[in-house]
């Protein structure tokens, strides 16, 4: 059976490049209503306190025009983030443990320990109507933890997977085909991100066949530098069959 794994654009480095000269170029809503019409599954965004890319304008504004899937990620410690998801109501929202003031997240959930915590917040969004994905490293002890804050979903933390992918394929998939394989027999969906790209891929999605989808930003973005925004789109979801 060919499962079908969608890929969502994180616009993120799009914001970057626009504050950098405090204009509207690039135009980030234009960005993501074409990123659509070039073939993406969905947008990915991520809002920090400090709106250094995504402002949490962009975010009300994205949500109105886009037809495809729309997930905000971002730290549900932070109130301002919470009443964000809740007021727009993307179809999912991704759960992420970063500390205030992180470049790029870096670690997933540990979901033994945050147990209760998450379970409530996940109640939350799930009682507004939206799916909730969280953050999680490749340890089976932390997949089932997730499964049992009653999450609709994990996303695989991926950044691992692609350091040792240049120097072992096999041994940098092994973790998250063993964690992908219990998040399925618990009904957890899958989700994956961080430093995934056109290199490493579609390895990721030949042995890890049934991942529901792949969050993509800062490799996509650096790509369409050079081959173009549609033509890069259409090389990743190449990738993903």
């Amino acid at each position: 059976m060919h499962h079908i794994t969608k890929l969502s654009v994180n616009i993120n480095k799009i914001a970057t490049l626009r504050n950098s000269r405090g204009g509207n170029n690039p135009d980030v809503l234009k960005a993501a209503r074409d990123i659509e019409r070039f073939g993406a599954d969905g947008i990915t965004v991520h809002p920090r306190p400090d709106e250094r890319h995504i402002r949490y304008s962009d975010v009300r504004e994205i949500k109105k025009m886009i037809s495809t899937e729309f997930n905000i990620e971002g730290n549900c410690r932070e109130q301002k983030f919470v009443d964000l998801v809740l007021e727009t109501r993307p179809e999912q929202v991704t759960l992420v443990p970063d500390d205030l003031g992180q470049i790029t997240s870096d670690h997933g959930w540990d979901t033994i320990k945050h147990k209760d915590y998450l379970t409530e917040m996940i109640r939350v969004f799930q009682q507004a109507g939206i799916r909730v994905s969280i953050f999680v490293d490749p340890v089976i002890a932390m997949v089932e933890g997730a499964a049992a804050t009653g999450t609709n979903r994990i996303e695989l933390y991926t950044e691992g997977y692609a350091k040792k992918y240049l120097t072992d394929k096999e041994n940098a998939v092994a973790p998250y085909l063993s964690a992908a394989q219990r998040a399925g027999e618990l009904g957890l969906g899958i989700n994956a991100g961080h430093d995934l790209d056109m290199h490493n891929l579609s390895y990721f999605k030949q042995h890890i066949p049934w991942v529901n989808e792949v969050s993509i930003g800062h490799a996509l973005v650096c790509d369409a530098l050079y081959l173009g925004l549609e033509n890069t789109i259409q090389l990743y979801k190449r990738q993903l069959q």
